[in-house]
């Protein structure tokens, strides 16, 4: 395996004080105040479980003066850049090449091109020097969602050629069903199922990387169209609209974050009366017998997040 953990997940962020207070404040996430290497600035870096979020401004040199809030990045740890190197080499992935400033702390950045992980902006970094996470309102990340044409070449790429393990895929449908009856007066009442019919689909494909996993996501009918309605409760269809309307508008790539909650309802209530904007105000059934529920992307400075709790 070339890696085993991830060091961070790198966010942007049109509002970095109101995603810090939800992260330090509201999810009792330890802040860490790093330095960055292409500015001198403070960046805010939250531990949460055995990796962090790193909070970057839309525009910030280390997030490639990215002009849209949303997941930049995972930063992988490499203890030896240069046998990583020689391994991602070895599976046709590439060399590394360097980063044209330090990274955060003065770490040396090496990154991969999108184009070569389908999407997922992937870099290597050496391991920060983080305040431990004792897990409260929230355990961990649970998954980073990903947005994707085909979930099959993400897992050749990740498990195949990144040597990570596949957790679980599944596929989400969501359909409708009609009814017909045919009441006699001598005869009764007799009922007939007519065949399902698909609404929406998403296929999905779960790899682990240290403690939290990446959910693949990609289309399941390709003439859905990307109708996404926010402010209410999602269901699959909505699922899929917005994965679509995503690829169409960005291409491939980090779509969203999920943390882990033993108790989503408490989490999502809590949240609500802090004044966060949400989404979902109970749980709704997700992925991997999981709960979610989502809370709005002005909340976190166009960030989009969800609560996950499962089994």
């Amino acid at each position: 395996m070339i890696a085993t953990k991830m060091a961070y997940v790198a966010l942007v962020s049109n509002d970095v004080q109101a995603t810090s207070t939800v992260f330090e404040k509201y999810l009792g996430l330890p802040r860490n105040d790093l330095l960055s290497g292409a500015t001198g600035e403070i960046v805010p870096v939250f531990t949460i479980g055995e990796s962090a979020f790193a909070v970057f401004a839309v525009g910030d040199p280390l997030v490639e003066g990215h002009n849209k809030p949303g997941v930049h990045h995972i930063a992988l740890v490499s203890d030896d850049i240069a046998q990583t190197g020689a391994q991602l080499a070895a599976q046709g992935l590439g060399a590394l090449t360097t980063h044209a400033t330090k990274g955060l702390s003065g770490h040396a950045l090496y990154k991969l091109a999108r184009e070569a992980t389908g999407g997922v902006q992937t870099w290597f970094t050496s391991p920060l020097d983080l305040k431990p996470h004792i897990p409260g309102v929230i355990d961990r990340i649970d998954h980073l969602g990903v947005a994707v044409e085909d979930v099959f070449q993400a897992e050749k790429i990740f498990s195949g050629k990144l040597g990570f393990e596949v957790e679980s895929r599944q596929t989400d449908m969501e359909v409708s069903m009609a009814i017909e009856s045919f009441t006699s007066d001598k005869y009764g009442v007799i009922y007939h199922n007519r065949r399902p019919v698909p609404l929406g689909g998403l296929r999905v494909c779960f790899i682990t990387i240290g403690d939290c996993e990446l959910e693949f996501l990609a289309n399941f009918d390709p003439n859905q169209e990307a109708e996404v309605v926010h402010g209410q409760p999602g269901n699959t269809k909505g699922d899929q609209g917005a994965i679509t309307r995503f690829v169409q508008t960005r291409g491939a790539g980090l779509h969203h974050i999920a943390l882990k909650s033993s108790d989503i309802n408490a989490t999502l209530k809590m949240l609500e009366q802090a004044g966060v904007p949400m989404i979902d105000l109970k749980g709704r059934p997700g992925s991997r017998r999981a709960l979610i529920g989502f809370t709005h992307p002005k909340g976190l400075g166009g960030i989009l997040m969800h609560i996950c709790e499962r089994p």
